[in-house]
């Protein structure tokens, strides 16, 4: 692999690189093999960081955007931060307290919620993730929270009715975790999607869109693969993620990403003999 080019490398978390949170080990293994390589590898997530538990950590990264693009860190340095203006933040938390959705507003120190959310995430999905119970707080007033994304369950609005009552400056897709169902999904700022996040550390790194390695499975990760020089979709993702691929893998379960590394060259000599 020697005198190949460096790439910079974004890995999508649940159901890309880690399967309800376990990262098996050929993925883990993959991720060192290519930094050792010197290839530059992030994560790039929906979650915010506050919601990155060591063991998803463990490998190794040079870096994670997170908040679905509102939030960046490359080499230890913070280099983007983006929260909901307070006018907007206000407004979206009136049209969820007023149709009785269980949300969470996220942000990088903490996850925080109505009093009482955890019970009503947890009845949505029979337990909810841990790594949602360990950082969530309800402190019973919101309206100090600045956060940079929300994640909500138990809608009685389809998101087609929330999109259209939060309107144009706010997209809500459906939520990361597919066993919530389709009362839940994800609100975010329009502007901002992981493609944003990605072009924020390439600018940083001196590449291009052409350098860029995007693997994800989800419907917030469709930017990214539309912008990467090379997009890999994970087996059983929606239509128009495979449509964007340039490679299709399988799932965690079965080391898809450790196979994407493998065919596109991106290991170190060592772990490709």
């Amino acid at each position: 692999m020697t005198g190949s080019p460096k790439r910079a490398i974004f890995l999508d978390v649940d159901g890309t690189y880690a399967d309800h949170g376990t990262v098996p080990e050929a993925h883990a293994d993959a991720v060192r093999a290519a930094r050792r390589g010197g290839h530059r590898v992030l994560l790039c997530t929906g979650r915010p960081v506050s919601m990155l538990p060591a063991p998803i950590l463990a490998a190794g990264f040079d870096g994670v955007v997170a908040a679905a693009g509102a939030y960046v860190s490359l080499d230890g340095q913070v280099l983007a931060d983006e929260r909901f203006p307070d006018d907007l933040a206000t407004a979206v938390r009136h049209v969820l307290d007023e149709h009785d959705v269980a949300y969470l507003l996220e942000t990088p120190e903490a996850i925080y919620g109505p009093v009482g959310v955890d019970a009503r995430f947890t009845a949505a999905r029979s337990a909810a993730p841990q790594e949602i119970l360990d950082v969530l707080r309800m402190p019973g007033d919101l309206s100090a929270v600045r956060f940079a994304k929300i994640s909500y369950v138990d809608s009685p609005v389809p998101i087609a009715g929330l999109r259209a009552l939060f309107g144009p400056e706010i997209g809500v897709l459906p939520s990361s975790y597919a066993d919530f169902g389709d009362s839940a999904g994800e609100i975010h700022l329009a502007r901002i999607h992981k493609a944003v996040g990605i072009e924020t550390v390439v600018t940083a790194l001196g590449l291009t869109a052409a350098d860029v390695v995007a693997v994800g499975d989800g419907h917030n990760d469709l930017e990214m693969l539309a912008y990467a020089g090379t997009a890999v979709a994970i087996e059983g993702a929606p239509a128009p993620l495979l449509a964007e691929a340039d490679l299709v893998v399988p799932g965690p379960a079965d080391g898809g990403v450790a196979r994407a590394f493998e065919q596109l060259g991106l290991l170190d000599g060592a772990a490709s003999r």
